[in-house]
């Protein structure tokens, strides 16, 4: 890259940094006054004019200042070498915060949480996806000798409770062997796998279980397969409302506030922003038009991937209007996936 390109990326830069802090348009003077770019102001108002030209930055009114355009953010995000790293204090405070969770449920909301409060942007993440658990515990408790409780536990810290219904009573020592055979067909297995093994159990089953099995082997194909309506937790949509004037239609697509609070309700649209983050060690940043749920491309969205062990359990990121700090927002969203995935690994 050449040196005049390099100057105006140092202008580009600026605008970006001055914009996001003050939410106002950025004129040649104000650059000169406030950054030390080594160069006249007639050079950085050529710069200006160049950017403009190339769409990197857009005057939004007639005698006004320049303004970043998707472009432009996008052009500055790709060119982030160095984000500024977490210090110890806060790793550490992030790291005991969702330690304190109490089960899966709790840390996940924690995470969020914490991302929506690092951020000040609406905060997402995934619920792990089955298709990548395994079971790793079922436990088959007697409520009344008619009636089952089944408590499957996956390696990510899922637990899920079913009633079973049976036909006929169970003493303690069918309920043991229940519990036994059950046990072995599910233990180790990959979610998918293990729902094929119960499902065949009943042809293996003694005569005298045969029914308890087959009842107990509903039951849990149904909590094996896929939850679409609790895939998600999602918080500090309120951050959007401070912001609400960023939320403006961008090259004719839709962008108001509401448009966008809307499509947040619709868990598939969610899960779909999140669909890229198929890494944990990568952070995906999508500005704009880029985005391809229609309603959210006057927004962008910052996601990753959490797990462990190499294996990615789920997406989460957060989104919030184009003009945001992409430094801050990337090195927090980096942070919590990987302190999430660490404290899941631990359980």
């Amino acid at each position: 890259m050449s040196s005049t390109d390099d100057r105006r990326f140092e202008v580009l830069r600026a605008i970006v940094a001055d914009y996001v802090a003050s939410k106002e348009p950025i004129g040649s003077k104000a650059l000169v006054e406030r950054h030390n770019l080594g160069v006249s102001s007639a050079t950085v108002r050529n710069d200006m004019a160049a950017l403009e030209r190339d769409g990197y930055i857009a005057q939004p009114h007639t005698s006004s200042g320049r303004v970043p355009t998707d472009k432009g953010y996008r052009q500055f995000v790709d060119r982030i070498s160095d984000v500024k790293p977490l210090s110890t204090a806060e790793r550490r405070a992030i790291l005991q915060f969702l330690e304190s969770g109490v089960d899966l449920d709790d840390v996940l909301r924690r995470g969020v949480r914490l991302l929506a409060q690092l951020t000040r942007q609406v905060a997402v993440v995934q619920y792990p996806t089955l298709s990548a658990s395994s079971v790793r515990h079922l436990e088959v408790v007697a409520l009344t000798p008619a009636r089952l409780l089944l408590v499957l536990i996956t390696d990510t810290g899922r637990v899920d409770q079913r009633i079973v219904e049976l036909g006929d009573v169970l003493d303690d020592e069918d309920v043991s062997r229940l519990r036994t055979l059950l046990g072995q067909a599910l233990e180790g297995k990959r979610l998918a796998a293990a729902s094929i093994a119960v499902s065949e159990l009943a042809e293996e089953a003694p005569d005298d279980l045969r029914d308890a099995v087959v009842r107990s082997a509903t039951v849990l194909v149904e909590t094996l397969v896929e939850h679409p309506e609790d895939r998600i937790v999602l918080g500090g949509t309120a951050n959007l409302t401070r912001n609400a004037s960023d939320f403006t239609t961008s090259a004719g697509f839709p962008g108001s506030l509401r448009s966008v609070l809307e499509a947040l309700e619709e868990q598939v649209v969610v899960l779909k922003l999140l669909a890229v983050a198929q890494d944990s060690h990568t952070v995906t940043v999508r500005i704009g038009e880029e985005n391809q749920v229609e309603e959210m491309r006057s927004a962008s969205v910052v996601s990753t991937g959490y797990g462990a062990a190499g294996t990615v359990l789920g997406g989460m990121g957060v989104l919030g209007p184009t003009r945001m700090d992409y430094p801050g927002t990337i090195a927090s969203v980096a942070a919590v996936a990987r302190y999430i995935g660490q404290v899941l690994a631990e359980r």
